[in-house]
């Protein structure tokens, strides 16, 4: 941990899973002054008393002189500078119902979450923004390509912190950069969260893809075709210059398209293997976004009418029960 005379950043974390941990590690490099939420009081005691994650983690030390563990929303927020929301998009809403704008305002809200409010249909920025009355200035978002796990091992990991202010983003990112993290702050702040949220639904056809059997010549085409419907969609939404294989983008869509860690494609792949929907939640015990995002994206591409194909086949096999054997031929035959 490095060692200075600056007088500390306060950071409010809400959330306790595996990326909030991540966070709280990458932070905990510099001079920060962290107050942590969990929803679950007993996970709370638990930290304060082990300084470790019992559910999530559990390698990652927790310092009690840096990071506070509590229960209390309001509390863990009254004197944050920054606001990181590593919740859930489909279980935001518990917490956020005990908030108010004014618990909101002066800060700098970071939203870690790489999902969409099912109810609404909308980013998590979007949200906060339209409810908490945050100026568009004080949002930003991480991105990745970075996976927590890696993180809990320090090897080498990139991160993209997006504003449309790009000084707060600058200003985040250096907060986030160590000596096994570089985080680099970008000014396409929807881009880059819609990106976010898509690459989630393309991990979970990947998964299903490899759960039927298919190899690593059809996933390179299939993310390939992935990419190209990603920037559609994106262009039909918020038309701007944006080159998709910067890192902020193509790079996370490839790190959670084929790696071990991401548990989208562990869910589609279980899907592919013949699990239903529930039985494969049940098994996980853990939350895979792009369930929730297909939805969402389905939903917001009847106003735009993009041709999503890999998102049109996902969001069937998962929520009209087609037999992803048929999409799948389908898709196969669709793609050059």
């Amino acid at each position: 941990m490095t060692q200075t005379n600056q007088t500390p950043t306060s950071i409010a974390v809400i959330g306790g899973g595996s990326w909030a941990t991540a966070l709280i590690k990458i932070l905990c490099e510099g001079e920060v002054k962290i107050r942590w939420w969990l929803r679950n009081e007993q996970d709370v005691q638990h930290i304060q008393q082990y300084h470790h994650n019992p559910n999530y983690l559990s390698d990652i030390e927790i310092h009690p002189e840096q990071v506070a563990a509590t229960h209390d929303i309001r509390w863990a927020m009254e004197e944050a500078t920054y606001v990181i929301l590593v919740v859930p998009a489909a279980f935001i809403q518990e917490p956020l119902r005990q908030l108010t704008p004014e618990d909101f305002q002066g800060k700098i809200v970071i939203s870690a979450v790489k999902g969409m409010i099912p109810e609404r249909n909308l980013l998590v920025t979007d949200q906060i923004e339209a409810d908490f009355e945050v100026a568009n200035k004080h949002l930003a978002i991480i991105a990745g390509p970075c996976h927590a796990e890696e993180v809990a091992l320090e090897r080498q990991s990139y991160l993209t912190i997006a504003s449309n202010d790009l000084d707060t983003a600058a200003q985040f990112a250096a907060l986030l950069s160590c000596r096994y993290i570089k985080a680099t702050p970008f000014d396409d702040l929807l881009g880059i969260e819609y990106c976010a949220v898509m690459k989630n639904v393309v991990a979970l056809a990947c998964g299903i893809a490899h759960g039927l059997g298919f190899g690593d010549n059809f996933q390179a085409v299939m993310v390939t075709n992935a990419l190209l419907e990603i920037e559609r969609f994106i262009d039909a939404i918020y038309p701007l210059h944006r080159n998709l294989t910067n890192t902020a983008y193509l790079g996370d869509l490839l790190v959670t398209a084929y790696s071990q860690f991401s548990r989208n494609r562990t869910f589609g792949n279980m899907i592919g293997r013949g699990y239903t929907v529930s039985s494969a939640q049940v098994e996980m015990n853990m939350i895979a976004e792009g369930y929730y995002a297909v939805k969402s994206i389905q939903a917001i591409n009847e106003q735009y009418q993009v041709d999503m194909p890999i998102t049109q086949a996902t969001y069937r096999i998962l929520y009209k029960k087609s037999s992803p054997v048929k999409e799948f031929d389908r898709l196969k035959r669709s793609f050059v």
